[in-house]
């Protein structure tokens, strides 16, 4: 199984190089499939959404799918995600994402799609990797509105991901606000400015793209 989980897609070199490393391809022979289903519910602005398609343009790629699992049926979202060596889930609501993948179907595929495809997370589309989302995690450092229970993660990972360290987009991921949520939390994780990522092969992390980062537990 091999994991590219970013907190911002691909802001550098390094990650982009990190990529191809997974796929074992050229950019020219490397298809990717971009799924926007988490970004689906956030309001405003979405000059992100537009940047993170622009990063992935540059990249070469052969060819750039992009398929709503939330919008079409399987028949039609199916086919796209099984051509792709690349299978990118885009950053938006962790919740919503989550909802989704368990609605569509995607789940059921994914084990077999990941024993020769890459999976890329942007934020939320890497946040979802763990085993589970954890509410007061999700709602005070991320201002996710909090299910009635801890919704199970997609399981790929035994971490937990917390993007946009020290981003000036987002306040509230501060150091010290970090910290303080963490007391709470027994597992392993890993929180990643937008210049970082970790790729991870099996069981295999390494953490790449020069940021800032921070390891807890």
């Amino acid at each position: 199984m091999k994991l590219l989980l970013t907190s911002n897609g691909f802001a550098n070199q390094a990650i982009s190089r990190a990529l191809f490393e997974l796929v074992g391809k050229k950019p020219e022979n490397t298809s990717l499939v971009f799924i926007p289903t988490a970004s689906n519910v956030e309001e405003g602005d979405k000059n992100w959404f537009i940047d993170d398609l622009i990063n992935i343009k540059k990249q070469n790629f052969k060819s750039v799918a992009m398929t709503d699992i939330s919008a079409v049926p399987e028949d039609i979202w199916r086919p796209q995600i099984e051509e792709a060596d690349v299978l990118f889930f885009e950053g938006g609501n962790s919740y919503h994402l989550m909802r989704c993948i368990n609605e569509s179907g995607f789940l059921k595929i994914l084990p077999e799609l990941l024993k020769t495809k890459v999976y890329v997370g942007l934020s939320a589309g890497s946040m979802i990797t763990s085993p589970d989302l954890v509410l007061r995690l999700s709602k005070v450092i991320y201002g996710e509105e909090a299910e009635k229970y801890t919704m199970p993660g997609l399981g790929l990972v035994d971490f937990y991901f917390l993007p946009h360290f020290n981003s000036p987009h987002f306040p509230v991921r501060m150091e010290e606000t970090i910290k303080e949520v963490m007391k709470e939390i027994t597992r392993k994780t890993y929180v990643l400015d937008d210049q970082s990522a970790l790729k991870i092969v099996d069981k295999d992390v390494e953490i790449i793209g020069g940021g800032k980062y921070l390891e807890f537990n």
